[in-house]
């Protein structure tokens, strides 16, 4: 099936790996964020994700059990074993995968392996979560890997939902006023190696190519690859090492409110700085990666 017939698959969340989730917590709840209550996963991890309305989130990612994490790389599963290489190369903090919204795993997966980017098993699990009301409840999902081994940094999965995980409205809620995500930055010395692959994992034909860099606007959320000296000049991102591999950089959020959002920053005695109608963080402990703040 050509890409034209294909339906897109938008942004479902970032994993973003942490030295620990209080850490995480801590600097996110400085930021202006709501941070949903700690939740474990079976193979070891666990997260502390913020949701936004635009039906994503951010996954910053602990891990709770390093006994059932290593049994877990040892035995060749996906997530953990990319998790580990991860903190391993980069480090405890960052931005280590990009995932899309699924309707049938099954079938990306299928796409995947056709396009020769997939990357272990189709691989499903479920995990409990706190509803509204304080009951327990379940969550599945089944998820798709996709990678490119000239970037061993970052990695790409699609995520179907086997049972309905709902936030509650006041986790949707951020001081900071931000509503969703609307890019993901990621940065490559040469970024139109990387312009199929992004046709492959967002399912879009239609892809912005610009002197910079090339970027998917997809539905919903953007995902843009640029060269680092174009994302330390507009972004203020400041060049890595060595700049061949896909590797995250930044994400761009959306506020209903910039000036609250810098209010909030000040009173929380966040480093930042203003440019360009954009407010920037620059990493820290617990946040990864640049954020960047522009008002809807």
């Amino acid at each position: 099936m050509s890409l034209s017939h294909r339906i897109q698959r938008p942004l479902d969340h970032l994993v973003l790996p942490v030295v620990d989730l209080a850490t995480a917590r801590l600097r996110l709840s400085a930021l202006g964020f709501s941070v949903a209550p700690d939740a474990r996963h079976p193979f070891g991890t666990e997260n502390a994700c913020v949701y936004f309305t635009d039906a994503t989130y951010l996954e910053p990612l602990g891990i709770a059990d390093l006994q059932i994490y290593e049994n877990h790389v040892r035995q060749g599963a996906e997530f953990v074993s990319r998790d580990r290489a991860f903190r391993f190369r980069v480090g405890e903090d960052g931005l280590s995968a990009v995932v899309f919204k699924s309707e049938n795993a099954e079938a990306d997966h299928a796409s995947f392996s056709d396009a020769g980017i997939a990357a272990g098993d189709l691989f499903s699990f479920t995990r409990k979560f706190q509803r509204d009301d304080g009951s327990e409840a379940e969550a599945g999902f089944r998820l798709a890997f996709a990678a490119d081994l000239r970037a061993p940094d970052l990695f790409f999965f699609t995520c179907e939902r086997l049972a309905a995980l709902s936030p509650p409205d006041d986790l949707l809620a951020h001081q900071n006023g931000v509503t969703g995500i609307a890019t993901v930055l990621i940065g490559e010395d040469n970024p139109m190696e990387f312009e199929a692959l992004l046709q492959q994992l967002s399912n879009c034909h239609d892809i912005d190519i610009h002197p910079h860099g090339v970027t998917v606007e997809g539905a919903g959320a953007g995902l843009s690859i640029f060269t680092h000296e174009a994302l330390s000049s507009r972004y203020g991102i400041a060049p890595v090492a060595t700049g061949r591999g896909l590797v995250g950089r930044g994400i761009v959020f959306e506020t209903v409110d910039l000036a609250n959002t810098g209010d909030i920053l000040r009173q929380n005695d966040i480093i930042h700085d203003t440019a360009d109608d954009m407010i920037r963080v620059p990493p820290a402990s617990g946040q990864g990666v640049t954020f960047i703040f522009k008002e809807a």
